[in-house]
C-alpha cells in the first residue's frame, strides 16, 4: 500500500506537501534531517504556536539560576528556514485526517499530503478539579505544560516568593517533574523565608525509579527544606485574598489543607482535545494511536512522535528521552514514506538512564536498579542538555 495517496502521484505538477505539526523534539530532528537532505519536490511546512522550543530538561536548570533563558531554547525560524521549510506561526485547533485538512486558530486550513505531528500534551488536572474551580485562581495556578507561558511566568513567582513574607509554593506531582521544580524552587527561593510544598501520593513518587534514587531524592528534599506531604491531593479551591492576590488551597485526602501563593501542577499528560476529534484512531486517553515505525495505526500518511501518542504494540514511559531518541527514526521515516521506501522501527532501550536535576549543582543518575549522584552527575547532565540546544541551534 502506497504512504502518500494516488492523487499525489508523480505526474501531479504541485509538489507534495508534508505538514510538521509542533515544533517538539522529536520534529527538530526532522528539520535537520531535511536541510541535510533536501527535497526539491517538496513543500515542507512547519505549524507551531512558537517561534522558540523551550528545552524541557533545562527547565529546572532555568528555575535555580544556572541558565538563561536564551540557553534554554531552540529558534525555529532559522532551523525551518535550513530545511526549506515555511514556518506557520499559529495555533491548530482541528484536523480531519480523512478530508486531510488541517484548521488554524486564524480560521484559514491547510491541505496536506504527509503529516507528522509533535504538539505534546496538556497537563491532566481532573483528578485536581473536583470542585470545577481551578479557573478561579487565576494567576495562582500555573501547569508545568505547556513549557513557554511556564517559563515567561517563573521570574514572577520567584521575585513574589523573594519579596512576600511567609509566601507558600505548592507543586502537585510527585513524579521526576515534580520532585525536580519543588528542589530546583527552594534552591532559588534561598535566602528568603518562602517555603516550598510537594504533594504526591508514597506510591507515585517517583515511580518506575529504583528504592536507591527515591531514597536519594528523599534526602535532597529533606536538605533543601522542601516540605514533602505523601497524601493525594483530593482538591483546589481559591483561598482567601492576602494582599489582593490570588492564592490556592489544596485539600489532601488525609483531610490536611496546604494554602500557597502559587501552585504548580506536574499531574501527568492529557492528549490535546482535538486529536479524539480529528478521525485517527486514538487509545482509552486520546493520545494518536501509532505502530513501532511511530505511523498511525488507521492512516498510513500521519505519523506521530513525543507526548501526543501512544505506542500500540509496547508500554513505553511518557517521556522526553523517547522524544529525542525517536527523532532520527521519524526523520528517516518520513523520508521513506516520500520515496516509497522501508520504514525503521523505534525500539527503545530496556533501560533509560535519566538525570534528575536536585537545585544545585548536583544530580541523582537512575538507570534500572542504579543510582548516583553528586556534582559530577550534575556536569553531566549540564553537557548533555546544552548540547541539544547547540545542536539545533543555527545562526
Amino acid at each position: 500500500m502506497p504512504i502518500i495517496p494516488e492523487r499525489v502521484a508523480p505526474a501531479v505538477k504541485r509538489p507534495v506537501r508534508l505538514l510538521l505539526v509542533g515544533g517538539g523534539h522529536a520534529h527538530l530532528s526532522v528539520l535537520a534531517a531535511f536541510a541535510a537532505r533536501p527535497d526539491s519536490c517538496l513543500e515542507l511546512v512547519l505549524v507551531t504556536p512558537e517561534r522558540y522550543q523551550y528545552y524541557s530538561g533545562m527547565l529546572p536548570g532555568f528555575m535555580a539560576g544556572h541558565y538563561a533563558l536564551e540557553q534554554c531554547r531552540v529558534d525555529l525560524a532559522p532551523l525551518a528556514n535550513r530545511a526549506g521549510a515555511k514556518l506557520v506561526l499559529e495555533r491548530v485547533v482541528g484536523l480531519d485526517a480523512q478530508e486531510r485538512q488541517l484548521y488554524l486558530s486564524s480560521g484559514a486550513h491547510l491541505e496536506y499530503d504527509l503529516l507528522s505531528l509533535d504538539v505534546g500534551s496538556a497537563v491532566n488536572t481532573q483528578g485536581l478539579d473536583a470542585m470545577g474551580s481551578l479557573g478561579s485562581l487565576g494567576s495562582a495556578f500555573l501547569p508545568a505544560k505547556p513549557l513557554a507561558p511556564f517559563f515567561v511566568r517563573w521570574p514572577h513567582i520567584q521575585a513574589d516568593a523573594k519579596a512576600t513574607p511567609d509566601y507558600a509554593l505548592g507543586i502537585v506531582g510527585a513524579g521526576a517533574a515534580g520532585l525536580e521544580l519543588a528542589l530546583a524552587a527552594a534552591h532559588a527561593f534561598r535566602g528568603s523565608d518562602a517555603q516550598v510544598h510537594l504533594i504526591g501520593s508514597d506510591t507515585s513518587f517517583l515511580a518506575g525509579h529504583a528504592a536507591s534514587v527515591r531514597r536519594r531524592a528523599l534526602a535532597c528534599l529533606r536538605d533543601a527544606g522542601v516540605q514533602w506531604h505523601a497524601q493525594r491531593a483530593a482538591s483546589v479551591a481559591p483561598s482567601r485574598k492576602e494582599q489582593g492576590e490570588d492564592c490556592a488551597e489544596v485539600v489532601l485526602f488525609n483531610g490536611a489543607v496546604v494554602r500557597c501563593q502559587a501552585l504548580i501542577a506536574t499531574t501527568g499528560a492529557k492528549a490535546l482535545g482535538w486529536l479524539s476529534k480529528s478521525g485517527l484512531a486514538v487509545d482509552p486517553r486520546g493520545f494518536v494511536a501509532i505502530t513501532a515505525q511511530h505511523q498511525s495505526t488507521s492512516h498510513h500518511n500521519v505519523f506521530a512522535a513525543g507526548d501526543c501518542c501512544a505506542r500500540t504494540d509496547t508500554a513505553m514511559q511518557r517521556s522526553g528521552v523517547h522524544a529525542v531518541h525517536a527523532g532520527p527514526v521519524l526523520a528517516h521515516n518520513l523520508h521513506a514514506a516520500l520515496a516509497g521506501e522501508a520504514l525503521h522501527a523505534y525500539r527503545p532501550r530496556k533501560r533509560s538512564l535519566y538525570l534528575l536535576a536536585c537545585g544545585p549543582r548536583h544530580a541523582v543518575a537512575s538507570w534500572g536498579p542504579l543510582s548516583a549522584e553528586g556534582a559530577w552527575v550534575w556536569r553531566w547532565k549540564d553537557r548533555i542538555d546544552r548540547g541539544f540546544v547547540e545542536r539545533f541551534s543555527v545562526e
